[in-house]
């Protein structure tokens, strides 16, 4: 295929499809089977034109021959009557129609030739044609597989560097540190708990001793099991100012805790 039919498709199928880009191969394919179909409908025609031909010939030709035979009898007719002069020009005209009938069927032959070429022609571009339009249906079809294909990856290109998956993945770590922190405030705040039940819990085995000493030095009933292992009951009454100072000292103490 030369340039300039090439230049003349790309032309025609951007007029056609009224688009910008000539290289989009589902148009030129569109324009290409238009442009088959158009071939087909001229080549009907050249060989309906040829066969319309073949029969004018032929129709000359058969006149021509029995124009030939009408001759040779008039002439056998004229040597029948004496009329020898009669004879020689009917002989004469018998030969003009015996070449014209010679030519005509050198032209008939020929043309027959021709009209079975055309035939052929014209089945081989039916077969061309219905197996273009097979196969622009298939290549239609791979070309928008490809180009969805194509626009696919380049949204899968975008959504990897840029808005979408990245704020997803910002997201996730957001709520995975917000987690982490809660996790941690929980904990911190069981701990700071703990640690208050266990002061209570020390605060009262002091009040109980407490108790206990001050129910020692005025004289009480208190169990044993209510003083400290290692404690030992007042001896005697000397002793109540030192004890006096002691309890002063413990009290302060417990005050300042």
């Amino acid at each position: 295929m030369g340039l300039f039919d090439r230049v003349s498709r790309v032309v025609r199928a951007n007029l056609n499809a009224a688009v910008s880009s000539a290289e989009d191969p589902e148009k030129i394919l569109e324009q290409a089977i238009i442009d088959m179909q158009e071939d087909l409908v001229q080549m009907r025609q050249a060989v309906a034109s040829a066969i319309a031909s073949q029969k004018r010939v032929q129709q000359q030709y058969e006149r021509a021959h029995t124009e030939s035979g009408n001759w040779q009898q008039r002439a056998q007719l004229a040597l029948q009557k004496g009329d020898e002069a009669l004879a020689r020009e009917a002989l004469v005209r018998r030969k003009t129609q015996s070449e014209t009938a010679a030519a005509l069927k050198g032209q008939l032959d020929q043309q027959a030739g021709t009209v079975d070429q055309l035939k052929r022609n014209l089945i081989a571009l039916e077969s061309k044609i219905s197996e273009a339009k097979t196969k622009k249906d298939m290549l239609k079809a791979r070309a928008s597989a490809a180009k969805a294909n194509e626009q696919l990856q380049n949204t899968m290109g975008r959504m990897s560097t840029t808005s979408a998956i990245g704020a997803f993945e910002r997201m996730e770590e957001k709520v995975l540190q917000i987690e982490a922190q809660s996790q941690a405030a929980a904990e911190l705040a069981g701990a700071d708990l703990e640690s208050q039940f266990a002061a209570l819990e020390a605060g009262g085995d002091v009040d109980l001793e407490l108790e206990a000493m001050k129910a020692q030095l005025s004289g009480g009933s208190v169990g044993q099991a209510s003083l400290p292992a290692s404690e030992e009951p007042a001896a005697t009454a000397p002793q109540d100012v030192a004890v006096d100072k002691e309890l002063e000292e413990l009290k302060s103490q417990l005050d300042q805790l």
